[in-house]
């Protein structure tokens, strides 16, 4: 069933051109417990590892109990707006909100509470992008973004407890995103908000509810700094196909340009 929503939904995103639609995560959950300096809880059950996590997939998040004790939680990813009332159309929604742009994250109605309130990091090993028009690559070539120094990356995000009607519980979570800057621009005009380590215990702390704090802790001189890209293959388009050949570097021809 989560295939099948997501693979409906991937389609979907080609329409709307989402940003960082898809990403790995391949680490065991005790290497991301130490990674993360998580000290609380963590879950049961470890997740797959995953080169090709897609809308709906339960995802890894790291945030702040209500205590303040960093843990590891899971998390459906696309926000689910706290208003809606329909589980059908909860899940449907989750295809319009797996992002959520830093520069209107507080004024937005679906993510703003979490903003203030419900903070996270969502680790991933890398993220794909697929080349955009108005770059100087050819229009829908994949690539393969991660960091050179061989860490997680540190995506910041949100996220939410929605109640269906039933009364399950259904956390999701959203990445945020900014404008892309240096190389990344020329694929896609947006990039994942990575977090600082050194911004994490404040990004995460539950107490921090100034707006203008939080703004200011989504602003960094160098935000592509260790993200490398390289081209991939078409085969990660498909959310069937999964395995670390899809993160296999391939050579393309030189950048198309306009000029």
């Amino acid at each position: 069933m989560e295939n099948s929503i997501a693979h409906a939904l991937m389609k979907n995103s080609n329409k709307i051109s989402i940003m960082c639609g898809r990403y790995a995560q391949t680490q065991e959950m005790r290497d991301l417990v130490e990674e993360f300096a998580v000290t609380g809880s963590f879950p049961e059950n470890a997740l797959p590892a995953s080169w090709n996590i897609a809308p709906t997939n339960s995802i890894y998040i790291v945030r702040n109990n209500a205590n303040n004790v960093r843990e590891l939680s899971t998390a459906s990813w696309g926000m689910i707006g706290p208003w809606l009332k329909d589980e059908a159309e909860a899940r449907a929604s989750q295809s319009r909100a797996i992002n959520a742009r830093s520069e209107s994250i507080h004024e937005k109605p679906t993510f703003r509470d979490s903003f203030r309130l419900r903070r996270c990091l969502i680790p991933a090993d890398g993220y794909y992008e697929w080349a955009t028009a108005l770059g100087k690559y050819k229009p829908k070539q994949p690539f393969y973004i991660s960091s050179d120094d061989g860490k997680s990356l540190a995506m910041a995000g949100i996220w939410n407890t929605w109640r269906s009607p039933s009364g399950q519980l259904i956390q999701s979570a959203s990445v945020i995103t900014r404008e892309a800057v240096g190389e990344l621009a020329t694929i896609h005009s947006r990039m994942p908000l990575m977090m600082p380590r050194n911004n994490w215990d404040e990004w995460l702390d539950v107490k921090e509810h100034s707006t203008h704090e939080l703004l200011n802790l989504m602003k960094h001189p160098s935000p592509d700094a260790h993200l490398h890209a390289v081209p991939v293959g078409d085969s990660v388009n498909k959310v069937s196909n999964n395995g670390p050949d899809l993160a296999i570097p391939i050579t393309i021809s030189e950048p198309e340009t306009l000029f």
